[in-house]
């Protein structure tokens, strides 16, 4: 049963069903299933799989943003209960979707589920450049800078950020993330961490950090 209801919240957010997806949500909460279950195996499993078909062109942005606000439907009843009283104390992480990419779903699940685990998140958005990054690692000090990207147009604009935060903050861990991205791309351009799904980008952070993912 609890595999069937993250299969049918994944399946309803394929398929563009938001009022299915907030049932579901709901009903995953009132069954007592783990918000953090519900989003990863549910919300983001479903998101995954759009990011994979975008990426094949067997779907477009009118889809994504149907399929986003599907996603929403159940990520904005399921996100409170994951972050209830949680307190950041294990280190600050700087968030953001790199220039040229409009496309911040992935960043908010990745963001709600590091807050989640405990650590302090500065989101700067989306569609953000060399200057904005650097800018804000000089303000906010953070252990880990965390990009995001679903776009192959976007990647050199990875690439460049990755390059100038190693060469500005060498003590800064850059994590890197999103449909087109991979560990090969990753060590090319010499990102500390590739996350491959939201549970990945938790672990990527403690192992960044040297903290003991039970502490």
């Amino acid at each position: 049963m609890e595999i069937k209801i993250y299969q049918d919240l994944a399946r309803a957010v394929v398929e563009m069903r938001a009022v299915d997806v907030a049932r579901l949500a709901q009903q995953a909460l009132d069954e007592g299933y783990p918000p953090e279950e519900a989003i990863e195996l549910g919300l983001a499993a479903g998101m995954n799989e759009v990011g994979k078909r975008f990426a094949a062109q067997e779907c477009f942005v009118p889809e994504i943003l149907v399929c986003s606000r599907a996603m929403y439907a159940g990520f904005n009843i399921l996100k409170s209960k994951v972050t209830e009283g949680k307190t950041a104390h294990k280190g600050t992480i700087l968030i953001g979707v790199v220039e040229g990419d409009f496309h911040d779903i992935g960043k908010n699940i990745v963001k709600i589920m590091l807050e989640a685990a405990g650590f302090r998140l500065v989101d700067l958005g989306k569609n953000l450049g060399v200057a904005q990054f650097l800018e804000s690692a000089k303000h906010e000090k953070p252990q880990i800078v965390a990009l995001s990207t679903l776009m192959t147009t976007t990647m050199d604009s990875m690439a460049e950020i990755t390059q100038q935060l190693h060469a500005g903050f060498p003590e800064i861990k850059v994590m890197v993330g999103g449909a087109p991205v991979n560990w090969d791309f990753a060590r090319s351009i010499k990102a500390d961490f590739y996350g491959e799904n939201v549970r990945l980008a938790v672990q990527g952070a403690y192992q960044l950090l040297g903290i003991d993912h039970e502490s």
